[in-house]
């Protein structure tokens, strides 16, 4: 809602004081057309040179991202902290064996449908399930198991902000790509230098638009779109977070209802769940 009250401001005051001031939209209109074909078929053309295809998917999909916000809300959280309270519990009082089924085939675990949400996500049941069953092999060092989380958060954070890294790219070079169409209009100007002032300076003006709408969709869209995806990707990334938390609290020796309760505390503050409100869903949970 706020990147579109934002992209209306931003025309509306941008054009609006242009035009309070005294300028004329017909040059705009008259070149915009083609100066936006030079400046975005040269800017598409040089994101699809520059990135493979996942990336270029990745970024297609970040548009929604970058409107719809954050994938996980606040009852997201309270699921997950109860999914993980869930595994940890069973491990703890129920042994590996019972575990075993749980995580060999997450799909058909009853646990992991309770959460529809989070079993629809690979990276966090395969995240989840991996970590698991690398303690039931006996991997119990607290340490070792958080480093190696820690390398699979890393690779998956890279490998998500890779669209956000190509906008930022994308609108390092629109400036650039501008003054391209605006030197072409002034070469343009150039061959037409025996006609009147008027005329010239109507072209001179037609020119100076592409350097205009590039700098123009470098620093008032392309620029700040990139910024909202780069942060809508780390606050998702805070999720995963919370995974790592728990489970390493887990093997430290702590209850259920501790490890929980760590990992309660590193939920972002705006979705993060009060100490009773975690309390009143690992209480809701149907016993088994």
């Amino acid at each position: 809602m706020f990147q579109i009250i934002g992209i209306v401001l931003l025309f509306a005051l941008v054009f609006g004081s242009y035009i309070i001031s005294g300028g004329k939209m017909d040059v705009i209109i008259h070149a915009a057309p083609h100066e936006l074909m030079a400046i975005g078929g040269a800017g598409v053309a040089a994101f699809l040179i520059s990135n493979s295809m996942t990336v270029i998917k990745a970024t297609l999909s970040g548009f929604g991202k970058i409107f719809a916000g954050p994938k996980w809300k606040a009852q997201d959280y309270r699921d997950l902290l109860s999914l993980l309270f869930l595994l940890t519990k069973t491990m703890k009082s129920k042994g590996v064996i019972a575990l075993e089924a749980h995580i060999e085939k997450p799909h058909e675990s009853k646990i992991f449908e309770r959460y529809p949400k989070i079993t629809h996500d690979h990276f966090a049941v395969d995240f989840i399930c991996d970590t698991l069953r690398m303690m039931t092999m006996n991997l119990e060092d607290p340490h070792q198991v958080e480093d190696a989380m820690e390398k699979q958060l890393e690779k998956h954070h890279h490998e998500a902000h890779a669209a956000a890294h190509a906008l930022t790219q994308l609108s390092d070079g629109l400036p650039a790509l501008g003054i391209v169409a605006a030197v072409l209009g002034v070469i343009k100007t150039m061959g037409s230098i025996t006609e009147p002032p008027a005329v010239l300076g109507t072209m001179i003006g037609g020119a100076l638009v592409g350097t205009f709408m590039g700098v123009f969709m470098a620093y008032g869209l392309v620029g700040p779109m990139a910024t909202r995806l780069a942060a809508v990707l780390d606050e998702d990334h805070a999720f995963y977070k919370i995974i790592q938390a728990v489970l390493v609290a887990h093997l430290h020796g702590n209850a259920a209802q501790i490890s929980v309760e760590i990992g309660r505390g590193n939920v972002p503050s705006a979705s993060q769940p009060s100490f009773a409100e975690l309390e009143e869903a690992l209480q809701q949970i149907p016993n088994e």
